[in-house]
């Protein structure tokens, strides 16, 4: 089993509702080292309605809610050819159902597992629907306080449903104070699942450091670029980010599995020689001079004269001969 984290590079809604945008991201997310890409499968008809409100007003071109929703619809033979790329480029498919119906469709498709948003989370109705194919999932947290997680952690184990859970937090772009890095190590000690983080912030920075804090699932929007049109682009990584941020994240990862014995530095001995320093003093001085710490300076190699560490054991004691600046100090050298 490798032993990095899991990356998930969601494409949600950036394709705009168009089929070539799509097949365009799954061909540069192949490039990045991510093991997934993550979709949304929304059948306006199965999950919305005309009364559905904005949540923010942002489409120029739609009307309502509804028909936002309808504008980023696929058909069932689209979606099978989507997921088809996803095998050929060698990408897990991951896609997040928003309807009863759309859980029908993935199961056509052949889907191996499931993503829940943050807002279908209470959704019993769905994750019964999803519970009866038997196939694991991951559950992002985002909007769900430990009462409602509880709830819902518990209906899955009496289905006996695998699952993770993601660490996030419903707020476009995040900021640093929402992160909630401490709930990383919470939810892990409460349900004993593999947890991870679901990153809105738009950094690569913040992956890296939810790694450090334990996360072994990362999930992350993508965007050709941050000024494109959509809910979600300012919120999201750039493609030419996510191979730093794969980059960075297995090096933290690698780290952490080799803890380092600091009261082992063995493997120093020669570096220590050449770096550590013995005494000398730093001025012309006779015999019988009485050393003061202001007579005396540190030189590289070490073992050339006294360890540079033990100088206040010299101070006080006298010279038995006279010695030239810059020459080392040894034991011969005084009384």
């Amino acid at each position: 089993m490798e032993n990095k984290p899991y990356y998930i590079a969601e494409i949600g809604q950036a394709h705009e509702g168009s089929l070539g945008i799509l097949h365009s991201y799954i061909d540069a997310l192949a490039t990045t080292g991510v093991h997934a890409v993550k979709f949304q499968m929304h059948i306006a008809a199965a999950e919305s309605s005309q009364h559905e409100p904005f949540r923010v007003k942002f489409s120029y071109e739609d009307d309502t809610r509804f028909d936002y929703w309808k504008r980023m619809e696929f058909t069932l033979d689209q979606w099978k050819e989507i997921k088809q790329h996803c095998d050929a480029v060698g990408l897990d498919f991951i896609c997040s159902p928003f309807s009863n119906l759309a859980v029908d469709w993935l199961e056509e498709i052949g889907v191996t597992s499931y993503k829940i948003g943050s807002g279908e989370v209470t959704n019993l109705l769905l994750l019964e629907k999803i519970a009866q194919t038997g196939k694991p999932l991951i559950l992002s947290s985002g909007m769900s306080s430990f009462t409602e997680l509880d709830a819902t952690v518990a209906f899955l184990c009496a289905k006996k449903v695998p699952f993770s859970i993601l660490q996030c937090t419903t707020s476009y772009p995040t900021q640093p104070e929402q992160f909630g890095f401490n709930v990383i190590q919470e939810l892990k000690e409460r349900y004993q699942v593999a947890v991870g983080f679901s990153d809105h912030s738009a950094k690569v920075s913040t992956n890296i450091a939810a790694v450090a804090l334990g996360a072994e699932i990362l999930e992350f929007h993508v965007v050709f670029d941050r000024r494109m049109f959509g809910p979600d682009a300012k919120s999201s990584l750039m493609i030419d980010e996510i191979s730093q941020l794969v980059e960075g994240c297995n090096a933290v990862s690698k780290a952490k599995q080799h803890p380092v014995n600091k009261n082992d530095n063995s493997n120093f001995t020669a570096l220590k020689t050449i770096f550590e320093k013995s005494l000398a003093v730093n001025k012309e001085l006779t015999k019988g001079h009485i050393l003061t710490f202001e007579d005396l300076e540190a030189k590289k190699p070490k073992g050339f004269g006294i360890d540079a560490a033990k100088f206040q054991e010299v101070i006080g004691r006298k010279l038995s001969k006279n010695v030239k600046q810059w020459d080392f100090l040894n034991e011969g050298d005084l009384e």
